[in-house]
């Protein structure tokens, strides 16, 4: 179980009782304001808790959803554009319009732990959106996975992502030549 310094503060009542737990290994460390009753936990659940108003997406979200075998060395977030930045080297940050950020977002659990991540469909989108940054290999592989899983994405739910983006005319022709 994840907690925020506040969280512990109503469990253990004080700071001193908190630095007992510490010590004792009741609770690790984990981030800045953020501990735990287990010392290795999934960086999806730490970062969710940390940034609450981010959304896991691009390579953290295809790996969870078992779109690729490459497993991500970092934590991929979209959040607010507006928002500060987050100087983490373990995290790559999208900013993104606050209007399109919790579009297509969904609640997975991980190790019975809430973790917002964006759904298939708007990966897919995020995918097409992005396809000239990341590798032709990687980008293949993702397109092929979602090829085989077709019948199982809501086209309405694509159709509705599509237009939220300026160029949706170019990433509906895209999607129609790569995936259907």
């Amino acid at each position: 179980m994840l907690y925020s310094h506040n969280e512990l503060i109503k469990k253990y009542g004080t700071r001193y009782n908190i630095q007992k737990a510490l010590k004792t290994e009741e609770i690790y460390k984990l981030e800045h304001g953020i501990y735990s009753d287990k010392k290795i936990v999934n960086p999806l659940i730490l970062y969710s808790k940390k940034y609450p108003y981010a959304v896991i997406t691009m390579d953290s979200a295809f790996y969870y959803y078992n779109l690729t075998d490459v497993i991500p060395n970092k934590v991929y977030l979209a959040t607010p554009r507006k928002y500060r930045s987050i100087k983490n080297d373990k995290i790559v940050q999208i900013f993104m319009e606050k209007n399109i950020l919790d579009e297509g977002k969904t609640i997975v659990k991980i190790s019975n732990q809430d973790v917002h991540m964006y759904d298939k469909e708007r990966l897919l989108i995020e995918l097409i959106r992005k396809r000239k940054q990341i590798s032709f290999d990687y980008y293949k592989e993702i397109i092929a996975n979602y090829r085989e899983i077709i019948d199982e994405l809501d086209m309405k739910k694509i159709e509705k992502y599509l237009s939220l983006f300026k160029n949706d005319l170019n990433l509906s022709e895209a999607l129609q030549r790569e995936v259907f």
